[in-house]
């Protein structure tokens, strides 16, 4: 199993290695753009219009022109700026915290509603069909009947049997009762 996962991974580990390595010997100023806060207004260079985003984009385009790599450019930066000048946390430390707290999120959730589902359906099924409703009794069933028959009464309705239509609404449509 391990020998297949290895042999299915080993391809796009490969495929996708020369474009990170080139990625990093010729960075790009939009992709460092991306990277790198800008002190002042604490937002992505791509997003700030800031006289300090603009001086440290023109120290990327010389560090670039330089033939400086990205992480290079990078540590450059936070020797400068300190470890805020990044916008990702670093992968050290306690700043693996801000990589993996959201995925044991996301598994802890996914356990949660797992364990919710299966308990739902195990209880469902230990319950059993619901059991046949209670028979009223005669002397209930006599009430009800005798309920019904008053409201219907009221209401103008024929008999119980008949259409649940009052009298007067089938007179104006010309209609008769089933009754008549």
């Amino acid at each position: 199993m391990r020998r297949l996962l290895v042999l299915l991974l080993l391809p796009l580990a490969l495929a996708t290695a020369p474009a990170a390595l080139a990625s990093e010997r010729h960075p790009t100023l939009g992709e460092l753009e991306g990277q790198v806060m800008c002190p002042t207004c604490h937002t992505t260079l791509d997003q700030s219009s800031s006289p300090v985003a603009e001086r440290i984009r023109v120290f990327i385009r010389a560090r670039i022109a330089a033939g400086d790599t990205a992480s290079g450019i990078k540590k450059e930066l936070v020797a400068q700026f300190g470890p805020a000048i990044l916008a990702a946390p670093p992968h050290k430390g306690f700043g693996l915290l801000a990589w993996w707290l959201p995925i044991a999120g996301l598994l802890a959730g996914l356990a949660a509603i797992t364990f919710g589902v299966w308990h739902w359906s195990r209880s469902r099924e230990q319950a059993g069909p619901a059991p046949p409703p209670a028979s009223l009794g005669p002397e209930l069933e006599r009430r009800v009947d005798e309920e019904l028959a008053r409201l219907d009464a009221r209401d103008g309705l024929c008999h119980p049997h008949c259409l649940r239509v009052p009298r007067a609404s089938l007179a104006v449509r010309g209609r008769r009762s089933q009754c008549e």
